[in-house]
């Protein structure tokens, strides 16, 4: 596996009348007319010198303008994507407003554009018709998740 990217991110969720979760979609140019499939978590390349929960808490700051939402956080576990990069993720239940999203910038060509262009809070079902393919994976196992735990007796 030496040589191959790490990517770790964030899944924010909220449980309002029905579970909703934040997803992200890229700035620039290449993205701007791309929609179904090209929506991401917020996530980043993990360094060197860092764990995959340093990355995403880092990558979430960059790319949102928000502090990480506070553990606990749910693991998610991995993927791999077509580009054979792969990405860890994390789960977090956060209320955070789309509207105040300030990402970080990216320079293309001479020209600066956002890293995120816009999340958006989705249903189950739009965010897997958004969401890259690979990272469809994240929403099952995140609702199989809060099923086991309403399911955990005391």
């Amino acid at each position: 596996m030496l040589g191959r990217l790490r990517s770790a991110g964030l899944l924010p969720y909220r449980l309002d009348d029905e579970l909703r979760l934040l997803v992200a979609h890229p700035g620039g140019p290449f993205f701007a007319r791309r929609d179904n499939g090209w929506w991401s978590i917020v996530k980043g390349i993990v360094e060197a010198d860092e764990s995959d929960e340093e990355a995403a808490a880092r990558e979430f700051e960059e790319e949102t303008g928000w502090p990480a939402p506070p553990l606990p956080w749910i693991e998610l576990g991995e993927t791999t994507l077509k580009s054979r990069k792969i990405v860890v993720a994390y789960a977090v239940e956060a209320d955070l407003d789309p509207e105040t999203l300030a990402s970080n910038l990216i320079t293309i060509s001479g020209r600066s554009f956002p890293e995120i262009d816009r999340v958006v809070w989705m249903s189950v079902d739009q965010a897997r018709v958004k969401l890259n393919q690979a990272q469809t994976v994240f929403i099952d196992r995140l609702i199989t998740n809060l099923d086991d735990a309403r399911n955990i007796v005391t």
